[in-house]
């Protein structure tokens, strides 16, 4: 594995897209002071994922983009792509060719990409890794940090030896797994808390939807009933409105039938009152022939009885008579005087007769108003009842409409409760079949998350195998560091003795009894350094 190219555009000095290429072989870039070496260093940290504006020597991340200059505007975005070989596998991925490019907008945003493909900072991250090149690897040591790094005390220089030896990467997992691990205790605990809430409230639940199922059966037979109820009532108000409508006709029709009687009764009264007008005139004549003929009976009787003593006087005085008046004269004014008084009695009688039948019909016609009148007092009577009955029926008429309308609303207002009542129960049963799954869910999520506890378990045992290995490694690292740094002191110290220590051991060719520096002679025990 090894750097092929880096292009620049848009960072720092690169205004322009800039692309080195690094063939085997190539060491160092060299050029004068300003010309942006450092700068290619930066791009090489900023675009594997350096997050710190400082160790990019900037004040903020946006100092990376090109700022411009007197004859070139400012840039709006920073871009480098960096193209490393991987031929020989060492990165994790199935590329021979591996670019990472890295884009920064002055807005602040940022964009990753790995062969052209967006992805996360942790995907270059976890790329780069497992090469020793990644961001917090010390691949790449800045201005100043090389005396940092001869300086360091022992816990910095493990950190050093660490990372050489590829034990960082382990321990980083290790820390991964074991916060992982600790997530997911503190998961299975929440997990388990909730499943023996769930089933705490699962009984009661059971028993709620076992009474909401028995209630809705009870609500559904009361609701039944009530509405065969007011079905058979319904029926019932029917019933008796049709009939009361049919009593309605009938008594619309008796009441025509009784107001054309009384048309007719008004009618015939109006006739017989024609009549009693007709008939008073002659009333009024007969009563006064009537009294004309009783004056002239009257008369005729006075008539007769002065006849009846004349006629004595002339029995009993013939002399007289016979010298006053003919006695043929006396008894033809006699006969003409009876024929008169017959005649008389004859008027009288048919007079007496006439003012009978007068007086008689009158009364017949006064019994006829009479009792007209009564049968039209009847029939107005009647009427009036018929009338009263009717507002009657038609009150019973409208009360058994109201009725009918409070039915409906209460066989509606049922219907409400029977929908209401059903929703409820079907509500209720989604939520005890939701509980049960989510109970059996839960049961199932244990099984899985103990299969990944033990997953971790697993993985977390061949963490720490690999940090021993790794802690073992970097033991026998320091020690052949301690025996190097040893043999590096005594070489130090042997070129800078003036005491000709160095001359003869560069006359050893020449000289007898020279075995060499002390330092080749010893052996140290291992541990000892």
């Amino acid at each position: 594995m090894h750097l092929k190219s880096l292009t620049l555009r848009g960072f720092k000095s690169f205004a322009s897209a800039t692309t080195l290429r690094f063939e085997p072989g190539i060491t160092c870039v060299v050029g004068p002071n300003g010309s942006g070496k450092s700068n290619v260093v930066d791009a090489l940290s900023w675009v594997m994922g350096e997050q710190g504006a400082k160790s990019l020597r900037g004040g903020k991340m946006e100092d990376v983009i090109f700022a411009g200059t007197t004859g070139r505007p400012p840039l709006g975005r920073a871009e480098v792509s960096l193209t490393i070989d991987n031929s020989d596998g060492a990165l994790p991925i199935e590329y021979a060719e591996v670019t990472i490019t890295r884009i920064m907008f002055r807005n602040g945003g940022s964009e990753y990409q790995i062969n052209g493909d967006t992805c996360r900072l942790l995907d270059i991250q976890e790329l780069l890794s497992d090469s020793g090149i990644g961001r917090e690897m010390h691949v790449i040591v800045g201005q100043g940090q090389l005396d940092s790094v001869l300086h360091a005390d022992p816990t910095g220089r493990r950190a050093f030896i660490e990372e050489a030896a590829g034990v960082l990467k382990h321990r980083k997992r290790k820390e991964k797994a074991l916060r992982k691990l600790d997530a997911m205790q503190a998961n299975l605990a929440r997990v388990q808390d909730l499943t023996d809430e769930l089933r705490r409230q699962l009984k009661p639940l059971g028993r709620q939807a076992a009474v909401a199922r028995r209630a809705a059966v009870i609500q559904a037979d009361l609701r039944d009933a009530r509405l065969r109820l007011l079905a058979d009532d319904l029926v019932t108000l029917r019933e008796a409105l049709r009939a009361e409508i049919a009593d309605e006709a009938a008594l619309k029709q008796r009441k025509e039938a009784a107001e054309a009687e009384l048309r007719a009764a008004q009618q015939r009264e109006a006739a017989l009152e024609e009549q009693v007008r007709q008939l008073a005139p002659r009333l009024r004549d007969a009563q006064q022939t009537w009294y004309e003929l009783s004056q002239l009976a009257e008369r005729v009787r006075g008539t007769i009885s002065l006849a009846d003593a004349r006629v004595k006087s002339a029995t009993s005085a013939p002399g007289e008579e016979r010298r006053g008046r003919d006695p043929e004269d006396m008894e033809r004014e006699a006969a003409r005087i009876r024929e008169q008084e017959a005649e008389l009695e004859a008027a009288l009688e048919a007079a007496s007769r006439a003012l009978d039948d007068t007086v008689a019909h009158r009364a017949e016609l006064e019994r006829e108003l009479a009792m007209e009148e009564r049968r039209l007092k009847d029939a107005a009577r009647a009427i009036a009842d018929r009338r009263e009955g009717l507002a009657r029926l038609q009150g019973q008429v409208n009360a058994a409409r109201g009725r009918a309308g409070s039915a409906r609303a209460e066989i509606d207002r049922l219907a409400s409760a029977r929908d209401e009542a059903r929703q409820r129960a079907a509500a209720a049963q989604e939520e005890y079949e939701a509980l049960r799954a989510e109970v059996d869910g839960l049961d199932a999520g244990d099984a899985e998350l103990a299969d990944r506890h033990e997953a971790a378990k697993r993985e977390l045992a061949e963490a720490e195998t690999a940090h021993r290995a790794a802690r073992e490694a970097l033991t026998a690292a320091e020690r052949e560091r301690a025996a190097t740094a040893a043999r590096h002191d005594a070489l130090a110290l042997g070129l800078r003795r003036k005491d000709g220590t160095g001359a003869l051991l560069g006359a050893a060719d020449r000289l007898t009894g020279l075995l060499g520096p002390a330092a080749e002679i010893l052996t140290v025990t291992p541990g000892f350094e």
